[in-house]
């Protein structure tokens, strides 16, 4: 039961992490890291689909900055970024606001 607690308090600390990353970036490592780390106590239970829903937030938004950064100085690396902030920040309030209502992401 303790762990479910632990896990219920990270989750949205999770998400502040990565909405703290547009300021702060080592923060989205951080995020990351403890998603991994405490994945395993979250195995089975309704906040498993947070942490895969943040972990995929991450990777994706990884992918897309490298090739926005890539092809920054093209007119084309600008949208890719703008897309990618934009659609980080709605992966962020999503999943905060399921996980204010108890919900899965994925159900």
């Amino acid at each position: 039961m303790r762990e479910r607690d632990s896990a219920e308090t990270l989750t949205p600390a999770i998400y502040a992490l990565q909405a703290a990353s547009f300021f702060f970036g080592i923060t989205y490592l951080i995020a990351i890291i403890i998603n991994y780390v405490k994945f395993p106590d979250v195995r089975g239970t309704w906040l498993e689909s947070h942490f895969r829903w943040q972990m995929r937030t991450f990777w994706y938004s990884l992918l897309w900055g490298i090739i926005g950064s890539i092809t920054y100085f093209l007119l084309i690396g600008w949208v890719i970024l703008g897309m990618d902030a934009i659609w980080v920040i709605y992966r962020i309030v999503k999943g905060w606001l399921y996980f204010s209502d108890r919900r899965e992401m994925y159900s």
